[in-house]
């Protein structure tokens, strides 16, 4: 088992990853200080649930916790205001008191809701991340949780670190290839913005990568975290670094939002906001080898560069003008200054985005 610490002085909290966890659930969270006299309840997918529920919910009563369940509909629609209404009446009808905890048994989307249950629940209650995707090794450390807004993404949320973050790495072995590459880009996020080896490393190992070999992945996953720690750490509610690990979403999100959250997986449309901002960095004045290398690295774990043409530049303007990077009439970009290296820069015109979508949708090519 591979561990990392978050460092948050008395918050802080142990990353556990490795093959055989969900096994013992139940002995992780009476170590982590969950008296057994106050129910859990877990928030699952319906995807996930019929696979690893049964065994997550039979481990916690062999320690002789209470449980309660609650799955929602798999996919990005379910983080919404209705569907957490629906959650925290389970919790209220379940009991959960102030020593309880919300356990998130999924990828993202999960995570997210459950994260945002358990913030507001009672004021805020225990918490724990049980990922099953790739992508959630991101979402699932640093304690941003929210739902969405039909017209913006994560704009309901709050700051809120897990207990334990728990990553089993059997549960991966089910996922599409889709949602393999999907959660590579977040993986190869890490090294674009704080180590170009590993960026890298990624794109030599892109193989390995997508077919799951356990020693590049186990490595892979543990290098993203123990980044995604480091900054967390460092600045854990986003005043300065912690802004880096937005490279990509703010068009990312844009896409999602005008795809109506379902026609791009969320990694997808990171891996076209990724070639946007590395296009941008370009307009900028830096070099242009940086989006050759960056798309070469993404086109590498079979993700997206391009943006199709169906895609309003109108209605992808609108969606980031929602986006809470958006102030006084200009844009705030994470842009790449060299692969590894990144820089926020806080006025950049809208002008300047909308050709940078223009260019989107053309062969993924410098100019």
């Amino acid at each position: 088992m591979r561990s990392i610490t978050v460092e948050l002085g008395e918050r802080s909290y142990p990353i556990h990853i490795g093959s055989g966890l969900l096994r013992d659930i139940g002995q992780h969270c009476v170590k982590a200080g969950f008296p057994l006299r106050s129910p859990l309840l877990i928030v699952s997918d319906s995807e996930v649930a019929p696979r690893y529920l049964p065994m997550v919910e039979a481990a916690l009563r062999g320690e002789g916790y209470a449980v309660v369940s609650h799955v929602i509909p798999a996919g990005e629609a379910s983080k919404s205001l209705a569907v957490y209404e629906e959650v925290i009446t389970t919790a209220i009808q379940a009991g959960l008191d102030r020593s309880s905890a919300v356990l998130a048994l999924g990828g993202g989307v999960v995570g997210d809701l459950a994260g945002f249950v358990a913030a507001t629940y009672m004021r805020g209650i225990g918490f724990i991340q049980i990922p099953t995707t790739i992508l959630a090794h991101d979402s699932s450390v640093g304690g941003k949780v929210a739902v969405n807004h039909p017209l913006a993404k994560n704009m309901i949320g709050a700051f809120y670190q897990p207990s334990l973050v728990l990553y089993d790495l059997d549960t991966l072995s089910t996922l599409p290839p889709r949602q393999i590459s999907s959660g590579l880009a977040e993986v190869v996020k890490h090294g674009l913005i704080l180590d170009r080896d590993f960026a890298y490393w990624c794109r030599e190992h892109a193989s390995e990568l997508l077919s799951l070999n356990t020693e590049a992945l186990g490595y892979a996953l543990e290098r993203g975290c123990a980044i995604k720690a480091q900054v967390v750490s460092n600045d854990e509610r986003e005043h300065g670094q912690r802004a880096f690990l937005n490279l990509g979403h703010t068009i990312g999100h844009a896409i999602e939002a005008v795809g109506g959250y379902g026609v791009f997986l969320h990694g997808e449309a990171i891996a076209i906001g990724m070639a946007g901002s590395a296009l941008l960095a370009a307009k900028l004045g830096r070099e242009r080898a940086i989006y050759e290398d960056t798309i070469a690295m993404l086109s590498a774990l079979s993700l997206p560069v391009k943006l199709p043409a169906e895609y309003s530049e109108d209605e992808l303007m609108e969606a980031m003008m929602h986006d809470k990077k958006f102030k006084e009439g200009k844009m705030t970009f994470i842009v790449p200054d060299s692969i590894g290296a990144v820089s926020i820069v806080n006025d950049v015109q809208p002008s300047a985005v909308r050709e940078v979508l223009a260019q989107l949708k053309k062969e993924g090519s410098p100019w």
